[in-house]
């Protein structure tokens, strides 16, 4: 009797023992997961800034290859492609074919990637890895274009106008989106007793940034008709804006009002810059004798705000769901690579016509970008279409809810006799 009960003791140790070591077993395995995970988030967010230098780096060689490359790359004049003239290769005709390899790049990992849900799919591993093999895929790439006809190139040329102007499009609801966030975020509720001091700061500075910046750029020439229409339109967009905004039925506040008045502002004062260097005008903006030092600065600033830009559209993959609720779990990619890669593949089109101006016959001097009346009607139009979207964002919650008062009030309403 006492054997058995000792046999008992001694099964029974065995069997904690052994739960205790499979529970361990297990501990160790989810934190090996979890480091994996962690490990893997970091790879995704690192792979984020070398696929923006990557986009950098090109746009560096387009910007050479219409600048420089008929005088030092001499061996493509060899190329079946650039033998008939040497426009083909270089100038308008070089740039499209690089981005059009930087779209070709882009575009393939979109395929390949859009749909990764998760750390430890394949896509995520293609995505933040391997890159030997996508250098090789991002050379190649752009050797593509380069053996192509002319006619392959021209269609890009004509697609990427589309492809620029989806891009600006997206650049607005990403710009809409980080309004909305700062006006949520900074700005207090109606109806609470905090201060909010921070969004007001924020929203003074907008102002006086959006007003200041219309009273530089004002035209001291009578002349210049076109460029006081515009900046007085300017003016009234802004305070249109202000007005709606501030509105009992809306009651957005300053926040979200200011920053689009500044970013408004910032668009006719860059569609100013993209007129072209004729009559008086345009003079005074570029009539000083460092204006050679000036025009590299602005054009190296250029870049950097295409790469910004481009950048920071692709890493807000948010904005572009549909819905703004799901949760965000641990093993989950930590952003869309399939809308980073698209914006990156637009991003592509949109720089090509910076560096030509929207125009693929029109020559461009050295160091300019974006200079000419076909920029600057697009960059006034796309101003127009911000302020648009932007105050039917403030008022389609107002006529809806309208509307629904209406439909209610006649459901209530008795029949006659």
């Amino acid at each position: 009797m006492r054997l058995s009960s000792e046999t008992s003791k001694d099964s029974g140790a065995e069997y904690y023992a052994r739960n205790g070591a499979i529970s361990k077993l297990e501990e160790l395995n989810v934190i090996k997961q979890s480091d994996d995970i962690h490990v893997q988030g970091k790879q995704s967010r690192r792979a984020r800034y070398i696929y923006g230098f990557i986009f950098f780096a090109t746009n560096l060689v387009a910007w050479f290859f219409r600048d420089y490359g008929a005088k030092f790359l001499h061996p493509l004049h060899n190329l079946r492609a650039c033998k008939t003239d040497q426009d083909e290769c270089f100038h308008a005709g070089g740039v499209l074919r690089v981005s059009f390899g930087c779209f070709i790049f882009f575009v393939i990992m979109f395929a390949t990637t859009s749909g990764a849900r998760k750390l430890h799919e394949f896509q995520n591993t293609w995505h933040s890895r391997w890159w030997i093999l996508k250098l090789v895929l991002y050379f190649t790439s752009l050797i593509v274009p380069f053996i192509i006809p002319k006619s392959f190139v021209l269609v890009y040329g004509e697609l990427a106008r589309i492809g620029a102007g989806i891009f600006l499009l997206l650049q607005l609801i990403s710009m809409l989106e980080f309004i909305a966030w700062c006006n949520s975020n900074w700005m207090p509720h109606p109806q609470s007793k905090k201060c909010g001091f921070s969004g007001l700061i924020l929203a003074t500075i907008s102002f006086l940034a959006s007003f200041g910046g219309i009273i530089m750029m004002y035209a001291s020439n009578s002349t210049c008709i076109f460029n006081i229409f515009t900046i007085t339109w300017t003016a009234i967009l802004v305070k249109v804006m202000m007005g709606v905004s501030l509105h009992s039925k809306v009651n957005e506040g300053l926040l979200s009002s200011g920053i689009m008045g500044s970013y408004i502002v910032y668009l006719c004062w860059s569609a100013i810059q993209s007129e072209p260097q004729t009559g008086k005008c345009q003079a005074h903006w570029r009539s000083n004798k460092d204006s050679d030092w000036s025009t590299i600065v602005g054009f190296l600033i250029a870049i950097c705000s295409i790469v910004m830009a481009t950048f920071s559209t692709g890493i807000d993959t948010r904005s572009f769901q549909f819905r703004k609720d799901q949760v965000q779990l641990e093993d989950d990619i930590p952003y869309n690579y399939g809308v980073f890669h698209f914006v990156f593949a637009m991003g592509s089109m949109y720089f090509a016509m910076l560096f030509i101006s929207w125009d693929l016959k029109h020559p461009t001097r050295e160091w300019s970008m974006d200079v000419g009346w076909a920029s600057t009607w697009i960059k006034i139009i796309n101003e127009w279409f911000a302020a648009s979207i932007y105050l039917w964002k403030l008022l389609s919650p107002v006529m809806s809810k309208k509307v629904e008062d209406g439909e209610e009030s006649a459901q209530h309403v008795p029949p006659s006799v």
